[in-house]
């Protein structure tokens, strides 16, 4: 769709984030935050001191919405013209059963260490309510029922 089809009435409520996808639709490339919101502005021929003041706003709406990628160099375009990539590391280093033993015997040495004086002991014993207050609000679901 052109912008130029469209009636200044219908441009004017439409966000500027919709603008600017059908800016970026027609141009077919890539363009700098500025130069994307000066198009947006001129389509709504909207003043320089407006382009400044909205400027933040149209980084934060383009930020939070899907439809845009930011690339590199700052510049956005349609994020259904790139393909995300996702990048899944595994740093973990596979552990042999004799560390695994040692990090056992380990934990047992931690365990016999251990001070009375490190264990919590709740000595507030008004404030213990029923139990059964903790669990007021459970729902338990059979496998078979599903909420809608």
């Amino acid at each position: 769709m052109n912008l130029k089809d469209i009636p200044k009435e219908e441009l004017q409520s439409m966000g500027y984030d919709e603008i600017a996808y059908l800016i970026l639709e027609k141009n077919g490339k890539k363009m700098k935050l500025l130069d994307l919101f000066k198009s947006v502005s001129k389509a709504l021929d909207l003043d320089e001191e407006a382009v400044m003041d909205h400027i933040t706003d149209f980084f934060e709406l383009l930020s939070i919405n899907k439809k845009f990628v930011l690339l590199e160099n700052g510049y956005w375009d349609l994020a259904i013209k790139h393909k995300q990539e996702i990048i899944v590391e595994d740093d973990e280093e596979e552990t042999s059963s004799e560390e695994l033993e040692n990090d056992d015997e380990d934990m047992e040495d931690m365990d016999t260490e251990e001070d009375d004086e490190d264990i919590f002991y709740d000595n507030d014993l008004d404030n213990d309510d029923d139990d059964d207050d903790d669990l007021k609000d459970l729902v338990i679901i059979d496998e078979e029922e599903e909420i809608s």
